[in-house]
């Protein structure tokens, strides 16, 4: 538990978090394994969940091309914490990889405790789209 509330702690959504209330996010989640070579997520497909790398690394794919590497403290699928639409991008592992996740329907009540991480989310999510803007500017 000690090594998830310290990473949880360097993610800039949750940075600003007490030691106390990361140890409460800490419970919620989920940790996940996956192999070299496996997709994470996929592009269009349906997601719930939010991921952050504790171990490896992973490739962000959108329409086949890929558009940045994660590592440990990197954080995917902030999106399906606010709604259930289709996924934006797809995640492939590049090496063996541990993540912790966390569903949509554990992420909101522990946002409404916890405002300030709803307005750091807001703040990832333009940061993304000006990078998605950025990107579609021929």
């Amino acid at each position: 538990m000690a090594d998830a509330v310290e990473i949880f702690g360097r993610v800039p959504l949750f940075a600003g978090l007490r030691e106390k209330d990361l140890e409460k996010l800490a419970k919620r989640l989920t940790a996940r394994r996956f192999a070299e070579g496996q997709t994470v997520t996929s592009q269009g497909g349906s997601g719930i969940s939010f991921f952050v790398i504790e171990e490896g690394t992973a490739t962000v794919e959108i329409e086949g091309e890929v558009v940045r590497t994660l590592g440990p403290g990197d954080h995917f699928g902030e999106i399906a914490l606010i709604d259930a639409g289709p996924r934006s991008a797809t995640v492939m592992a590049t090496s063996d990889l541990r993540c912790r996740g966390l569903t949509a329907w554990e992420f909101r009540p522990f946002v409404h405790e916890h405002p300030e991480v709803a307005w750091a989310l807001l703040e990832h999510l333009v940061g993304r789209l000006r990078e998605a803007e950025a990107r579609a500017e021929p």
